[in-house]
């Protein structure tokens, strides 16, 4: 999956949003070396391997999206004979790397032993990576997630250096501290003084919005493998721009400015990509729009998020989004005329 020496670009995972249809939509875009898919938790038993091809299908194919990007299987949880046993099932399912979350900030999930909670147990995160690491075959990569502490940004060294002694291949560091939730700031110096402390790849993560954050990660951190989520929904020209500054995609190759009459060919698209998986269900449909475009809304530039946010139906929600994107663009033209 990730390879020290070449740059990465990798997909997020977040819990209901970046499910295989937009794993799939998100890799039309060619700007991903790989996603991670959303954490499948290890709870009272081990995972058993239909599950996995339920819940990440793209292992059904290879590992890899209908528009041919890789993906990740992420695992949750504390025990570490569960998790090592689950990772097994997973490569037995077509896994072809395992990532283990210690670091999804969910009160829910914190309180029964998994994500972030691990952070404050140092030993148990060498464990469970030493287990699965242990567990699944040679050539299966391991990694894990984390955050830079539960309550303070200096656990960071002490944790990943448990990662690395258990044999992880790589760390995602999301540059906050679980308190933090997603609040600012972000702390990227921290990630670069583990990259070099290490000599690992670190893939470096958070509050990546636009190019100029990009470039102060990118400096701050020494870093050549970055994951940006809610920033790749926010605006969907990003990847493509960041990916063209790793060298990813030919530099000849145009981005074009991101407008508002784009997000419907994306949008149905993504339907597309629904229908492909089996999800046929219209109101599913529109659930994800209205979960998507109110984060684009937040954190991007989507004006449009009133207009569609009480439609219950698809044929409604277009419609109300294509009269409120022509209204716009056509009062954006009177304004210059006048």
């Amino acid at each position: 999956m990730l390879k020290p020496e070449t740059a990465a670009l990798v997909l997020a995972p977040m819990e209901g949003i970046t499910d295989a249809p937009m794993r799939a939509l998100q890799g039309a875009s060619g700007a991903f070396s790989f996603a991670v898919s959303e954490f499948l938790r290890v709870a009272g038993d081990p995972i058993p391997a239909k599950v996995f091809l339920k819940d990440v299908p793209e292992l059904r194919f290879g590992g890899v999206t209908p528009t041919g990007m890789p993906v990740q299987l992420q695992l949750l949880g504390g025990d570490a004979n569960r998790m090592a046993q689950s990772a097994v099932a997973a490569c037995q399912a077509g896994a072809r790397a395992v990532d283990i979350n210690f670091g999804c900030p969910a009160k829910t999930v914190n309180r029964h032993d998994g994500g972030a909670s691990l952070l404050k147990h140092p030993a148990r995160i060498r464990e469970i990576v030493a287990a699965v690491r242990d567990a699944v075959p040679v050539g299966i990569p391991v990694s894990a997630k984390l955050r830079l502490g539960w309550d303070s940004i200096d656990c960071i060294h002490v944790n990943a250096e448990m990662a690395a002694e258990g044999g992880a291949s790589w760390l995602t560091i999301h540059a906050r501290t679980r308190v933090q939730g997603y609040a600012p700031p972000v702390f990227w110096p921290h990630i670069g003084e583990v990259r070099r402390a290490l000599g690992l790849p670190i893939v470096a993560n958070g509050d990546i919005w636009n190019l100029d954050d990009f470039h102060r990660c990118q400096d701050e951190t020494g870093c050549r493998h970055f994951m940006i989520g809610r920033g790749a929904l926010a605006n969907p020209a990003l990847p493509r721009l960041i990916a063209r500054e790793l060298g990813l995609l030919a530099t000849e190759q145009s981005v074009c400015p991101w407008r508002d009459r784009d997000w419907i060919p994306l949008l149905e698209s993504l339907i597309n990509y629904t229908d492909l998986y089996g999800d046929k269900r219209p109101y599913v449909n529109v659930l994800r729009f209205k979960q998507w475009l109110k984060l684009a809304r937040n954190y991007g530039q989507f004006r449009h998020f009133d207009a569609i946010k009480e439609t219950r139906t698809l044929s409604e929600f277009f419609d109300r989004l294509t009269t409120a994107i022509a209204s716009s663009n056509t009062h954006e033209t009177l304004s210059v005329l006048v």
